[in-house]
């Protein structure tokens, strides 16, 4: 299994954050597992933000509930992170992850929230 995040590495404050992760070697549909995005912005630990699962459910951090969106295109096996009013705060990494042990993991995306 591959996962490959991608987006836009710069995005301006208040503006919504967009990104896309593509899996590859596995289903978004079939998995016993859900895919999850996670970050690490600088100089601190991983963060989960939130996940999508196997029938399309989704689960938020409830420190970002009111900002984030998972959804995905399973015709493309592709699931997208949108996360809105971003600061410099949510400057980071952007991980999509799967496996039931977290064990797939993409190579990860910066994303600098700067006007």
């Amino acid at each position: 299994v591959q996962v490959q995040e991608s987006g836009p590495g710069l995005v301006k404050p208040s503006q919504t954050l967009s990104l896309t992760c593509t899996v590859s070697g596995g289903s978004l549909t079939t998995t016993d597992y859900a895919w999850d995005w996670i970050r690490q912005a600088p100089g601190k630990g991983l963060e989960w933000m939130g996940a999508i699962g196997r029938t399309g459910n989704t689960y938020y951090s409830p420190s970002l509930e009111s900002r984030i969106f998972i959804s995905r295109d399973t015709s493309k096996n592709q699931f997208f992170l949108q996360l809105s009013s971003v600061t410099p705060e949510d400057t980071a990494v952007y991980y999509c992850v799967g496996g039931v042990t977290y064990n797939y993991w993409g190579q990860g995306t910066q994303v600098t929230v700067s006007s």
